[in-house]
């Protein structure tokens, strides 16, 4: 957790789709910020400065600081609402962190050594499953990626999720459920090359 993120914001007293609406056209993105045992409470954030620290992946896995009307809390973003049509943010939900409390963060997964994997050399193509994955872990152990390495993968060969290599404190929600939640993460395929 290199880099901490601050999200300045306004609170704003009137909810609703209109006042969302007037939020967007003054140029602004409409908020919520809840949990830690308080109430929500509604934010109105600058497009622009929105734009620029969604640029960075790092911003989907952090403990963000979200400074309120001068007062500073520590959050997560927990959800984005986009136009699909307009390179637009329509509203952000930021939900509190306590540091001393697990949270459930869905964090990225980064595939390493595919083209010089066993199967990669063979001519194999790596089919990817998933792109992120649940993880539960205390704020302080959050990682901003967790890395999938395909160095001793071979065609035909699928890494599943209890195969991930995973930093001290932090586990996979989904796990907890089973043995039969144990999805593949990624497969080696075959090309007509390779066959």
């Amino acid at each position: 957790m290199s880099n901490v993120f601050e999200f300045v914001a306004e609170g704003r007293a009137d909810s609703g789709k209109g006042a969302a609406r007037r939020s967007r056209r003054q140029g602004n993105v409409p908020a919520v910020i809840y949990g830690g045992h308080r109430d929500p409470q509604m934010l109105v954030l600058n497009h622009n400065e929105v734009i620029k620290h969604l640029e960075h992946e790092a911003v989907y896995s952090h403990v963000l600081d979200i400074t309120v009307d001068g007062k500073i809390e520590k959050a997560i973003l927990k959800g984005v609402q986009r136009n699909p049509a307009r390179f637009q943010v329509l509203h952000l939900d930021f939900l509190r962190v306590d540091m001393s409390e697990t949270v459930k963060v869905h964090v990225p997964l980064h595939f390493i050594n595919e083209a010089t994997s066993v199967g990669g050399k063979k001519s194999g193509v790596a089919a990817h499953s998933m792109a992120d994955v649940e993880i539960s872990c205390l704020p302080s152990s959050l990682p901003e990626f967790i890395e999938v390495d395909l160095a001793n993968l071979d065609i035909g060969e699928t890494l599943h999720l209890s195969d991930l290599v995973l930093p001290n404190g932090v586990a996979i929600v989904v796990l907890a459920q089973g043995e039969e939640h144990n999805h593949p993460v990624v497969t080696m395929m075959p090309t007509k090359a390779a066959s």
